[in-house]
């Protein structure tokens, strides 16, 4: 008896000193990567606000993307994987090069001021995790430990850019294996993006946040048959998405095999499409355009060109995330179906703009915890909904090939990704 009690004590003791060890990390990890991450986010801003007041500037977007590739390329980084990179790092403790946090830095703000489509918060997520592998590998973590720090920087990031911390870490648990959450990252992973967020709320930079119009009371069938439907739609247009993305990105592969011509070309044909469009509302992440779908306002085809833009524009080497052009198509998609289904065009859009992220990440609890920083509790019922639809029925597409999805999405067992 006294053995057990004094074996207890001990794992007592062992739990407590690995709590505050990571309490620590935690700590660390949201600060260093808050700073650089605010830094990142003012930097976007002034860019986009640089490029809209300049806008003859999008001419130099074919040159602006010799220069990415050419940076890429003198740092040794010429087989860069983007995001990928970090969930192999999560998963089998690959090493993440430092030099990833510069270039992702850099380019993708040289990607905002001339004119690309990208957004902003899978670049965050490079930022955070190289950082925060980084700084494992300096204080001698052990492999396991390794994969949960690159964890924090993740959060961290994604955090410190949108102010969604819930979100930030259970999407950096929830992304890597599709049906196994990464549990015993919680605590560091919410301290650092806690920290992260708190840092950036204090330099001035509030949380992201949308006002819904029109969110019904309580819940009805008939909504819920209308919320259901959009979640269908929301899940073809995921497909999609990832569809479009990978065509395009092999397309360029197969024609133009230089990485310099294939970028000058990607930045040509951006340049053509925004001078026939006689508008730069593709332009960068779109995040204006996110804050009209929300109050009722989007174009019918919106959608679908920020689709074909933001293919081209990553499929080409540019850099940023696809992230928040995903929060663009579904709020426009969202706000164009919900009159015809007799939904507000504003709460419409806000279930689009959730539910098209969790269909192209497979991410759902994320996605219903975005749902609640975003636009509040009111109407949980729904979003979870309209999320859940869009998941099962995007199948098993994503947005990053190394994402592993576990189990079905259809039966309670494990599946082989590959042979689907």
């Amino acid at each position: 008896m006294w053995g057990k009690m004094k074996a207890h004590i001990r794992n007592c003791e062992s739990m407590f000193f690995v709590f505050v060890k990571w309490v620590m990390i935690g700590c660390i990890v949201g600060s260093i990567v808050g700073v650089i991450g605010i830094s990142f986010h003012w930097l976007l801003e002034e860019a986009t606000g640089f490029r809209m007041d300049h806008p003859a500037i999008i001419w130099l977007l074919p040159f602006a993307g010799l220069a990415i590739i050419g940076l890429y390329h003198l740092l040794g980084m010429k087989n860069d994987r983007g995001t990928n990179l970090i969930l192999v790092a999560v998963r089998q403790n690959e090493a993440v090069s430092l030099k990833t946090a510069p270039l992702i830095f850099f380019s993708t703000v040289i990607t905002h001021l001339f004119g690309g489509s990208a957004g902003r918060e899978g670049a965050a997520l490079q930022l955070g995790g190289s950082i925060a592998s980084y700084l494992g590998r300096i204080i001698k973590l052990n492999e396991k430990d390794e994969r949960i720090i690159t964890m924090c920087g993740m959060a961290a990031g994604f955090s410190s850019l949108f102010g969604t911390p819930l979100t930030a870490v259970i999407f950096s648990m929830e992304v890597i294996s599709v049906g196994i959450m990464h549990y015993s990252a919680i605590v560091p992973a919410t301290i650092a993006a806690v920290v992260a967020s708190a840092i950036a709320q204090n330099m001035g930079f509030l949380p992201t946040a949308y006002t819904l119009f029109g969110v019904p009371e309580g819940l009805n069938l008939l909504t819920a048959l209308s919320v259901g439907a959009l979640g269908i739609s929301c899940a073809l247009i995921s497909m999609l998405f990832c569809i479009v993305m990978d065509k395009v990105f092999h397309g360029y592969k197969v024609y133009f095999k230089n990485p310099y011509i294939r970028v000058f070309v990607g930045g040509a044909l951006m340049l053509g499409l925004t001078l026939i469009l006689d508008c730069q509302d593709y332009n960068g992440s779109g995040m204006h355009i996110i804050q009209k779908a929300v109050a009722g306002e989007a174009k019918p085809e919106a959608f679908l060109l920020k689709i074909l833009l933001t293919a081209i524009t990553l499929g080409a080497g540019y850099k940023g995330g696809e992230i928040v052009p995903t929060f663009f198509v579904g709020a426009t998609l969202g706000c164009v179906l919900g009159p015809f289904l007799g939904l507000s065009a504003s709460f419409a859009a806000g279930l689009g703009m959730t539910a098209v992220f969790c269909g192209v990440t497979n991410c759902p609890i994320a996605s219903v915890v975005l749902c609640i920083e975003l636009f509040g509790a009111k109407g949980i019922g729904y979003y979870a909904l309209c999320c859940g639809i869009s998941y099962m029925l995007s199948g098993y597409y994503g947005l990053y090939s190394e994402q592993k999805i576990m189990y079905s999405k259809a039966k309670p067992e494990f599946i082989d990704r590959s042979v689907l």
